[in-house]
C-alpha cells in the first residue's frame, strides 16, 4: 500500500493528539436533591465520583444526566489567590511591571458557579468584570522550583473576577472590593488535559466581545506562580489560583450577561442581580 504525503502527515497529527485526549478530562461539581457530588462529565452524562478528582475521587457507578442537576464552581478550595496586573494590556499608563507576581486573595465563599447570579451590592456604586483564566492545584506545594511548578497544576477553569471599584478606591485594601459574596464565579468544567501557558480567552457582555486574549501573553506565567506563591505559602490540593484579567474593564449594570470562555473548558455565564 502507497502512503502520500497527507496520509503521513495525518498520522503524526493523530500520534500527537492522542496522548492528549487521554488525558482530557471534564470534571463537575453539582447539586442534587440539596446534596453536593463531583462526577466526570462524559457528553451528557455525569459519573458520579467518590470524592474531588485532585483528592483521587473514583467513579461510584452511579450515574446522571447533566440536565437532571444544577452545576455548581467545579472548585472546592481552602485558599484563593489572585494576580493583579499580569497583563500588559491591563496594566495602567505610567505603571512598571514587577519582578513578581501582584497577589492578594479573597475568601473562598466569594465564590459562585456557571449558573448562579452575579450579585451587585446595592451599596457599591460601580461593580466591573474581569475575565480569567485558573488554575486549580493538584497536590500540596510547598517550596517548588519554576521547573517542577506544572507537576502540581491538575486543571483548568474559567473565572470572572468581579470587582467593586469604588470599594477599592475608598478601601486600605482589596478584601471587601474583589472578595464580596457573588463576586467570583467559576466554572463550568474542571478541565483537564490543556495547555494552560496556550489557552484562548474570549469574554462578551450581553453578546458582544469585550475582553479576548492568549494566557501565553501573561506576565508571569502560572508556572511561576505557583513557585512563587510555594515559597510563602502551603498550597493545598483544591486551592486556586486566579490569571489576572485580560484588557479594559467596564461597568456591569443590573440584567447585563457576562460570558467567559475557555478553549476546552467552555462557557461560564452569569447574570448581574441586584443586592441588599
Amino acid at each position: 500500500m502507497k502512503y502520500n504525503l497527507k496520509h503521513i502527515l495525518l498520522a503524526v497529527v493523530i500520534s500527537l493528539l492522542i496522548p492528549c485526549l487521554a488525558s482530557a478530562k471534564s470534571y463537575v461539581r453539582f447539586e442534587q436533591d440539596g446534596k453536593t457530588s463531583w462526577g466526570e462529565l462524559k457528553g451528557e452524562v455525569i459519573f458520579t465520583l467518590s470524592d474531588a478528582p485532585y483528592l483521587g475521587g473514583i467513579e461510584t457507578g452511579v450515574t446522571v444526566k447533566r440536565e437532571m442537576v444544577k452545576l455548581m464552581a467545579p472548585v472546592d478550595p481552602r485558599d484563593v489567590y489572585m494576580t493583579g496586573f499580569n497583563y500588559e494590556n491591563h496594566i495602567p499608563e505610567g505603571q512598571k511591571t514587577t519582578a513578581y507576581p501582584g497577589l492578594f486573595m479573597v475568601p473562598a465563599s466569594s465564590l459562585v458557579g456557571p449558573e448562579d447570579d452575579i450579585i451587585h451590592p446595592a451599596d457599591s456604586e460601580i461593580i466591573g468584570y474581569e475575565a480569567e483564566t485558573v488554575i486549580v492545584i493538584g497536590k500540596r506545594a510547598k517550596d517548588v522550583s519554576v521547573e517542577d511548578a506544572g507537576d502540581y497544576i491538575f486543571g483548568v477553569t474559567a473565572g470572572n473576577d468581579v470587582s467593586a471599584r469604588d470599594w477599592i478606591s475608598d478601601d486600605i485594601q482589596w478584601f471587601r472590593g474583589k472578595g464580596a459574596y457573588g463576586f467570583n464565579a467559576v466554572g463550568p468544567v474542571l478541565e483537564t488535559g490543556l495547555d494552560h501557558n496556550n489557552l484562548t480567552l474570549t469574554a462578551r457582555l450581553n453578546g458582544e466581545v469585550r475582553q479576548r486574549g492568549n494566557t501565553s501573553k501573561m506576565i508571569h506565567n502560572f508556572e511561576e506562580m505557583v513557585s512563587y506563591i510555594s515559597k510563602y505559602f502551603v498550597l493545598e490540593p483544591g486551592d486556586i489560583i486566579w490569571s489576572g484579567t485580560i484588557g479594559t474593564s467596564e461597568t456591569l449594570h443590573v440584567g447585563d450577561v457576562y460570558e467567559v470562555e475557555i478553549e476546552g473548558v467552555g462557557i461560564l455565564k452569569n447574570k448581574v442581580v441586584q443586592g441588599k
